[in-house]
């Protein structure tokens, strides 16, 4: 089956624009999906995958680079191209990295993007002709995008969303109403949505694909699975959602009530906070250098594995299904939640919760 033709007569040349670990890991999984052996690509013209370059747009995170190094790795090893960009590598880093990428962005016939709330996307798209945009997962923020792209309103990030826009968004207004419309299915113009979460909203016109981790499934374990507990962090502290003693009080106590010895830290929690945890909960901290997903999948993983509301209530049952892995999650009591958190704050972490399949629910630590 070869590849769908682009304009110029040559294979369809794809472009995935992707910043942290998770939203490489599902360009993986799209382009697997995609292909001339996955469900979805034996309805398509030829393998999506075909003619993809990955393009990551690099922060400046040490623990994020990190890993988007290693994924780097295991997409290459896959056949892919990667093209890595010091996109905030400085002042003027942003113009060296648009300038470079303009003219493939034009010959592109397809865009893939795991941020569609990313300003630097958002500016990338009003330069690209492509007929075909895609976005994978960037965690549960996918399934705010498609409710507020379905509503007509600008997209803000959910833990955001509440504030005044401040002089920045102001200034950015137009490219990213622009990002909107380009988002917004129509003409010649298709966008698909690839995705684990449970999408509802999904305007007229939006393909949406489910997002099954076949490729991490095909490509790592099944793991060897240990007696005790694990536990995933979370970096709603980071973000401002949860108080930081509230949060540890909860993880010391979760840890105990299940027989909890590791702690899984998501890559943007802090370092003073890990060590505080470490000390007064009695964790061992696990770094991870891969989506937990992977990690999982590799092993060894424990028989319970417990978190609180977060992408991987979703993509860890999906990774670890047939293994015999239970998934269970904590709600956030509002009390845990900060002054400035967004007014829909709970009603999101709920709804993150509530729609997940394949898991078992437990009440905020400290409820009945």
């Amino acid at each position: 089956m070869s590849p769908r033709a682009g304009r110029t007569g040559h294979p369809a040349q794809t472009l995935a624009f992707v910043e942290s670990p998770v939203q490489l890991l599902n360009v993986l999984e799209w382009a697997h999906a995609h292909g001339p052996h996955g469900a979805a690509g034996r309805d398509r013209p030829g393998p999506a995958g075909a003619q993809l370059t990955l393009v990551v747009l690099s922060p400046t995170d040490p623990m994020t680079r990190g890993q988007l190094r290693r994924m780097a790795d295991l997409a290459r090893d896959e056949g892919y191209r990667v093209r890595w960009e010091e996109a905030r590598g400085g002042t003027t880093a942003p113009f060296h990295t648009i300038g470079g990428l303009a003219g493939p962005l034009r010959r592109a016939e397809r865009i893939v993007m795991g941020d569609p709330f990313s300003r630097y996307v958002q500016l990338l798209l009003t330069i690209t002709r492509a007929r075909d945009l895609v976005v994978v997962d960037d965690g549960t923020a996918t399934m705010e995008f498609v409710a507020q792209l379905a509503r007509g309103e600008r997209l803000v990030r959910w833990h955001r969303k509440g504030g005044r826009p401040g002089a920045r968004d102001l200034l950015f207004a137009p490219v990213s109403s622009s990002a909107r419309r380009r988002l917004t299915p129509g003409g010649r113009r298709r966008v698909e949505v690839f995705s684990s979460m449970p999408v509802t909203e999904a305007p007229d016109g939006v393909a949406v694909t489910a997002n099954d981790f076949a490729w991490t499934r095909a490509r790592f374990g099944p793991p060897r699975l240990t007696r005790g507990a694990d536990l995933v962090g979370t970096s709603l502290v980071e973000t401002g959602v949860v108080d930081g003693d509230r949060y540890l009080t909860a993880v010391r106590d979760l840890a105990a009530a299940h027989g909890a010895t590791r702690y899984f830290a998501h890559r943007r929690e802090s370092a003073a906070k890990l060590h505080r945890l470490a000390t007064e909960t009695g964790l061992e901290v696990v770094r991870p250098d891969l989506p937990l997903e992977l990690i999982a999948r590799r092993g060894p993983i424990g028989r319970t594995v417990l978190s609180f509301p977060s992408t991987v209530v979703h993509t860890l049952p999906l990774a670890l299904a047939g293994t015999g892995v239970r998934v269970a999650v904590c709600d956030i009591d509002p009390s845990w939640l900060t002054d400035t958190a967004s007014p829909r704050a709970q009603g999101f972490l709920s709804g993150v919760t509530g729609t997940a399949r394949n898991i078992h629910r437990l009440p905020a630590t400290g409820q009945a």
